[in-house]
């Protein structure tokens, strides 16, 4: 058991090319956000694919990296792992995490395949129609962050609120949705300027509001102790 009798959490993730680090894995990245916002103690055990390890047959038969250990509990998908942590890490002592707005849960869904399709193309001639598929896609998630949420608008005041400031997808705070999104965003930044040349068009504001937002809340992380390890743990009798 780890503090206070709660039982100890073990995220294993995708390894990066070294086999050690953690990888670009999104779902990974995504489940790894929920436990930090959650602020519970954790361990992160990387799992090298390339190796095909033990550990895979011995503790998650069939499963692929994200996983989680939760005491002796063993938890393989992703949705159902995000829905268990926040059943079972709330209120009083961990803060709830679901979005208020459901529209926020939505909102950038299609970006990842877009750019998935944009940047597996092996044909150039589709580049610009692909790319342009993106942006439309960007285009969207950056209206949606633009338009004030219903809690930015006071019925009461003579002064209409027509463009939202938050700095995230439901508000001031980062929720399940950014967790599931950001990853993601992420990843379409860093790989579309490798490999296509491709930015973010400054233009679209509030989507940079939105990522710079997210780096700075990741540059100064709460005081969460993270345990990163490259050795198999003790498996499940």
């Amino acid at each position: 058991m780890s503090d206070e009798g709660q039982p100890e959490v073990e995220l294993f993730v995708k390894a990066g090319s070294d086999g050690q680090s953690i990888g670009n894995c999104p779902f990974s990245q995504r489940l790894f956000m929920v436990l930090w916002l959650k602020g519970v103690t954790f361990n992160v055990t990387t799992v090298d694919m390339k190796r095909k390890p033990d550990i895979l047959k011995d503790l998650a038969p069939g499963a692929q990296p994200p996983f989680l250990l939760y005491g002796r509990e063993v938890k393989t998908d992703t949705n159902k792992i995000e829905e268990f942590l926040e059943e079972h890490l709330c209120p009083p002592k961990y803060p709830r995490l679901a979005a208020r707005n459901p529209e926020s849960n939505t909102a950038g869904m299609d970006v990842f395949s877009k750019f998935s399709a944009y940047i597996k193309n092996s044909n150039p001639g589709m580049n610009d129609n692909l790319e342009k598929g993106l942006l439309k896609a960007l285009k969207k998630l950056d209206d949606y962050l633009s338009s004030p949420l219903p809690d930015e608008i006071d019925e009461n005041s003579a002064d209409d609120v027509t463009t939202s400031s938050r700095p995230f997808l439901d508000g001031q705070e980062l929720t399940l949705a950014d967790c599931n999104l950001l990853p993601k965003l992420h990843i379409i930044k860093v790989v579309c300027l490798k490999y296509r040349s491709f930015s973010i068009p400054r233009t679209l504001v509030s989507l940079w509001r939105y990522l710079d937002a997210a780096y700075a809340r990741r540059s100064s992380p709460p005081p969460v102790r993270v345990i990163t390890k490259y050795t198999s743990p003790t498996l499940l009798s």
